[in-house]
């Protein structure tokens, strides 16, 4: 069985809570299904740069109504990757 090859590994779209750093993102492996991802979070320095991604966690209120704000076209851009055939 052949490994994971980065190359392969596509994200077709990405959203970002500026007040939390929270990505939520649709990603494709290859020919696969695309999917959700929740997090990771970026959160900003005092400099106003972005620091490391660090995992997600436990959501907020906050997170939670952002993903709630973006439910529809989340579902739309899944809809509209999906392969007709498959």
């Amino acid at each position: 069985m052949a490994g994971f090859d980065p190359e392969k590994d596509k994200k077709l779209k990405e959203w970002r809570c500026e007040d939390t750093g929270l990505l939520v993102s649709i990603n494709q492996y290859d020919k696969g299904e695309p999917k959700v991802q929740i997090g990771p979070r970026i959160l900003k320095k005092k400099d106003g740069s972005d620091r490391a991604p660090a995992k997600a966690g436990r959501l907020s209120i906050s997170d939670i109504s952002f993903i709630y704000d973006i439910i529809d076209d989340i579902k739309d851009e899944l809809e509209n990757n999906l392969d007709p055939i498959g």
